[in-house]
């Protein structure tokens, strides 16, 4: 397949590709980039001069959480057929929005490695998954009714060897506490550092990465320290409140141990800009991190109440708003960084040949103007158009 007549953005350029405009398609992956002047209108298909970038990625969502549910201990209430279904569907819309690669940062039961597997066999096109299974977590810890509690390193190492028994993609573990589970305090620290750096070593002997979930400035520190690839949401919760407690050694190690952050920021934080104590605290935050050299990986925990598993597009203006990000930036966070961040650098986010034929098309520039994103006039996944 050769797609004539685009404009092209490889996921890494300041700019539009200024030497090609078409691409060769075979078996899923980009062959070769093509100038369409000599390939020949008979040889390919006519895109109309779209603009295309890699497929988008959101490097932390919930298959199985329904986000019309506010209470997390009501989301088992549909039979394992039902709540199958539910995930592929959100898969399908996620596809369907630009959205061609998502890692899931934990569920219950394994239902999301079901529909992973069903994806990767070509069963269903629908957005490419990474899948954590059960995050490790203390006692009555955050989110421990999805049954990976551990009252101590051993038992961490069980959870941790379980989830590996059923072929998970990476390792999640709960650093700190959380907001959706009753009892549970996000400005704590769930684990020390022993622990966490005890998990890295043999998530990594199996190479698997390590996402963690820490809002508690402690469990930040821990994790930096440990060496997870990932710290999501980074809130910074202190004795001080939300986001007053930045911690420049936390950062320091960061850096050294090329841990990179994933804010979670969703479509639903615009209705902070403007909202001059949080916005400011925000925005500080993520400059700071920023300028000492900590990379940013685009994010939004689909699945928590309010936030749709289709919505990175909605969300990726938001984020380059509180992050201070320029469009291009903004989209290599949600492409090429964040592939590289998830463990998938050498396979998507980019427009190259011998990557994955995971794309998005639309009808102006998203470069010059993020908001196009919520409007693909086409999107692709492994060489395959979506409907």
């Amino acid at each position: 397949m050769i797609l004539n007549n685009l404009h092209i953005w490889d996921g890494v350029a300041a700019d539009l590709h200024g030497d090609f405009d078409a691409m060769e398609i075979k078996d899923g992956r980009i062959q070769r980039l093509l100038r369409s002047d000599a390939v020949g209108d008979a040889a390919g298909r006519d895109m109309g001069g779209l603009f295309v970038i890699p497929g988008l990625i959101d490097a932390h969502v919930h298959m199985c959480l329904d986000p019309e549910i506010k209470d997390p201990f009501e989301q088992g209430q549909y039979s394992v057929t039902e709540q199958l279904a539910k995930i592929e569907d959100r898969a399908v819309r996620m596809l369907a929005a630009g959205i061609t690669t998502a890692r899931d940062l934990g569920g219950g039961n394994w239902l999301e490695l079901v529909v992973r597997d069903k994806i990767n066999a070509g069963d269903l096109l629908a957005t490419r998954l990474l899948c954590a299974g059960q995050p490790i977590t203390s006692v009555q810890g955050h989110c421990h009714f999805w049954g990976g509690e551990a009252a101590d390193l051993a038992e961490a190492l069980v959870v941790l060897e379980r989830q590996l028994e059923h072929q998970v993609d990476l390792i999640k573990v709960m650093a700190t506490g959380g907001n959706l589970t009753p009892g549970s305090t996000p400005a704590n620290a769930q684990f020390d550092r022993a622990t966490l750096a005890r998990i890295v070593e043999v998530a990594t002997s199996n190479k698997r990465l390590v996402a963690a979930h820490c809002h508690g400035t402690t469990g930040i520190a821990n994790a930096a320290s440990a060496g997870v690839s990932t710290i999501e949401h980074c809130s910074w919760v202190g004795a001080n409140g939300w986001g007053q407690d930045y911690d420049p050694v936390a950062v320091a190690d960061m850096v050294a141990n090329q841990v990179r952050v994933s804010p979670t920021i969703n479509a639903g934080w615009k209705r902070y800009i403007g909202s001059p104590a949080f916005e400011a605290r925000m925005m500080a935050n993520l400059e700071k991190i920023q300028q000492a050299g900590v990379q940013l990986i685009a994010s939004t925990d689909a699945g928590i109440p309010g936030v749709y598993h289709h919505h990175l597009p909605l969300a990726i203006p938001v984020m380059a708003h509180f992050a201070g990000l320029t469009p291009v930036r903004a989209l290599r966070a949600a492409t090429s960084d964040c592939a590289a961040a998830i463990g998938l650098g050498a396979e998507v986010g980019r427009i190259q040949p011998g990557y994955c034929a995971d794309m998005v098309f639309y009808a102006s520039n998203p470069l010059l103007d993020l908001d196009v994103l919520a409007s693909p006039a086409a999107v692709m996944a492994r060489g395959r158009f979506s409907a």
